[in-house]
């Protein structure tokens, strides 16, 4: 557990305690459905303390794990709507609806988005001892072996799974998907030559590929990403292709919209900090820090569109 605090702080904004603004009045507590470690952690704990100084308050960064993140997740949709109960997500909190029954949250209603944060790049890479160099070629490649030719995941549910059986899907092929317990075990038997390809979020595998020790076919984003700037995007050869990792904040539905303003205003101005902003880029994401409205529109859409390949080609995980 972290507490990031505003104590010292020199550029913190000065709280307005009329009693219109009185909120924060208090500490807030920030939960993440992740372990410590994992990448909504990481990305929760490089903006928290700013954020705190921010609101004038403590944020206590509490991480319960469990169930994939469902449990906590359906915790924080009950929770008092006081704007003192926040929830840092992945990409998994809209596909989780669609692939495990216990989900109670329903991912456009029952929260209030603050801002989405941050977004993330993945990579399609494989082995060099695999005779391919291009997206093109291993599409060859997968048609001619069909499901002899194997794919790691980082988990039969996660991004990782799921951006590869949309690749899948446009690319007409049919590899064999080998599921991990996370995307760093998958990605040490990539690099062991144990499975030959995987789309990995890009800040887990930029620097082999740099190091040469794994070969990068293509960018899931819609943009080259400034790391490899000379990766083409899966899109420049199936033309609308786009999946990436992503991380945002959000509050339980019915908070007043006053809260969520101050958090937004807050949170967008912790994110573009300088030494905030450097970490995230190094990391090779993308800092978004969108309105609430703009989360929204993003959610609605990564729910149909991954609820879609979900059902399409029949993911089930109960």
């Amino acid at each position: 557990m972290l507490i990031a605090s505003h104590a010292g702080a020199q550029d913190a904004q000065p709280l307005d305690r009329s009693p219109t603004q009185i909120y924060p009045a208090k500490r807030l507590t920030l939960v993440v459905p992740n372990t410590a470690g994992g990448a909504i952690d990481v990305a929760a704990r490089i903006v928290t303390p700013r954020l705190a100084e921010y609101l004038g308050q403590q944020i206590v960064v509490e991480n319960r794990v469990a169930a994939g993140g469902v449990l906590a997740t359906n915790q924080v949709a009950q929770a008092p709507a006081d704007g003192y109960t926040l929830l840092a997500v992945f990409d998994s909190f809209v596909t989780n609806p669609h692939l495990f029954s216990g989900v109670q949250y329903d991912a456009v209603k029952s929260f209030a988005p603050i801002s989405l944060m941050i977004r993330t790049p993945q990579v399609m890479i494989v082995h060099p001892s695999l005779p391919v160099r291009s997206l093109g070629e291993f599409v060859a490649l997968a048609k001619a072996q069909g499901p002899a030719l194997s794919h790691a995941t980082a988990g039969p549910g996660t991004s990782s799974r799921l951006s590869f059986e949309l690749l899948k899907e446009v690319a007409g092929i049919n590899t064999t998907a080998v599921h991990y317990k996370g995307g760093a075990p998958a990605l040490v038997d990539v690099l062991g030559g144990h499975v030959p390809a995987m789309i990995v979020q890009l800040g887990g595998a930029v620097q082999q590929v740099k190091q040469g020790r794994l070969v990068a076919l293509a960018v899931s984003s819609a943009q080259r990403s400034p790391q490899l700037p000379n990766v083409p995007t899966i899109g420049e050869t199936y033309r609308g292709f786009e999946a990436q990792s992503w991380v945002g904040f959000l509050a339980p539905a019915g908070t007043p919209a006053a809260a969520v303003e101050r958090l937004n205003s807050a949170l967008v101005k912790a994110l573009l900090a300088p030494e905030v902003k450097d970490k995230y880029v190094a990391q090779g994401s993308e800092v978004v820090a969108s309105t609430p409205d703009v989360f929204a529109t993003w959610i609605r859409t990564e729910s149909a569109k991954w609820g879609r390949v979900i059902r399409e080609r029949k993911i089930t995980l109960d």
